[in-house]
């Protein structure tokens, strides 16, 4: 014990526990030539064990932790091996995203209209929600007719257009007097004009740039009493800038009908998403907007209110962890994960992820799959 640096070498050692470490300096206090070493090494020892803290795992600390986090995220999310039981017994409602899980982009995914039928056939409700907001359930209606689905009806049909609709006519905003001022495209005007409430922006924005120049303002109407985000291939800073007046000058409601991170415009990749285009407004007013998409519970209350619904018998079939999953989980509803959309196996196994559907599969076709027991008895 003659010099500091044997003394941290001792600290750093990993079989002492922390009593002996305590009966060690009880006898390096007795001995004051060699306290001041004593102190250093600890305070070396300190430093280091602050800075492992934050260092990089050693490569068989990475791999012992991802081995045990992967075998218990397996143990607790199950890839559906025997849809019967596992699944169609326990559900009588399945709510199917509809991006990455009916279609990617325009291009119906392959088996899905015998699904469909074979889930109705077995008695099934079934109901489309889609954080999508470009359309009007009227446009999703289209949208499904043109892919071959023309047995889904308007009423089976929910899109994040339609929530922003709904949520305004449960707040009474109609009453109000105001009217809205929308960035986005043509579903959530079509939904405003069924219920009757006022809007400004929307297509009629595209385009537009306001005055920039030398005392340049642009003056906005002050009857707006709430922003629409939705998804707007055509955003400009003319319309960011109009809803950043309304917000933080007028007092305006800020509405996002989803935070989407991504989305599929096409089938050759992902796009960015309306968290895009919302992240400019909450960036530009330091205000956190009222969602009404997944996985906010605005349209699962509706469900539940019109149709009477029983929670436990639902089924929510997404995609994305961070909205369709989330909404199953956080509105008491089953959850099942397909990877046939943004959400990848290993994502969905990794260690970082803390959100774990009930089951997933391939697709939704893997519902009427058969199970390898079932196969063996007959």
């Amino acid at each position: 014990l003659e010099s500091s640096g044997l003394l941290s070498h001792i600290f750093h050692t990993s079989f002492w526990t922390t009593s002996s470490l305590s009966t060690i300096l009880f006898f390096l206090s007795k001995h004051s030539i060699i306290m001041k070493f004593a102190l250093a090494a600890l305070s070396s020892s300190l430093l280091l064990a602050r800075t492992q803290a934050f260092a990089p795992l050693r490569a068989s600390a990475v791999t012992r932790r991802s081995l045990s986090t992967t075998s218990s995220l397996h143990a607790n999310v199950l890839k559906l091996s025997d849809p019967q039981t596992e699944l169609l017994d326990k559900v009588d409602i399945f709510i199917f995203d509809c991006d990455g899980v009916i279609w990617r982009g325009d291009s119906l995914i392959p088996g899905i209209p015998e699904t469909l039928e074979k889930l109705r056939q077995a008695g099934k409700k079934c109901f489309f929600v889609t954080n999508n907001s470009t359309k009007s359930r009227a446009g999703y209606k289209k949208k499904f007719d043109g892919l071959g689905l023309d047995s889904v009806p308007a009423e089976e049909i929910f899109s994040s257009s339609f929530a922003a609709a709904a949520y305004l006519e449960q707040t009474k905003f109609k009453e109000t007097g105001k009217k809205a001022y929308v960035i986005g495209e043509i579903g959530i005007c079509q939904e405003l004009d069924l219920i009757g409430v006022p809007y400004i922006g929307g297509p009629d924005d595209e385009g537009k740039q306001p005055n920039m120049g030398s005392g340049g303002r642009l003056e906005i109407d002050e009857d707006v009493g709430a922003v629409i985000v939705g998804f707007d291939r055509h955003i400009n800073y003319y319309k960011i800038q109009y809803a950043q007046l309304a917000i933080n000058e007028h007092d305006a409601q800020f509405i996002a009908t989803n935070l989407d991170a991504v989305t599929h415009l096409t089938d050759a990749q992902e796009w960015a998403g309306n968290g895009s285009m919302v992240g400019a407004i909450k960036g530009c007013t330091g205000q956190e907007p009222v969602v009404v998409g997944k996985p906010s519970p605005l349209m699962i209350d509706y469900l539940e209110d019109k149709y009477g619904m029983d929670r436990s018998r639902i089924c929510m079939v997404g995609d994305r962890l961070d909205t369709d999953v989330l909404f199953g989980t956080d509105n008491g509803l089953q959850s099942l994960l397909v990877l046939s959309g943004v959400t990848s196996e290993e994502k969905l196994l990794s260690p970082e992820n803390a959100i774990t559907p009930d089951f997933y599969a391939d697709t939704i076709n893997d519902f009427f799959v058969s199970s390898p027991v079932q196969s063996e008895s007959s």
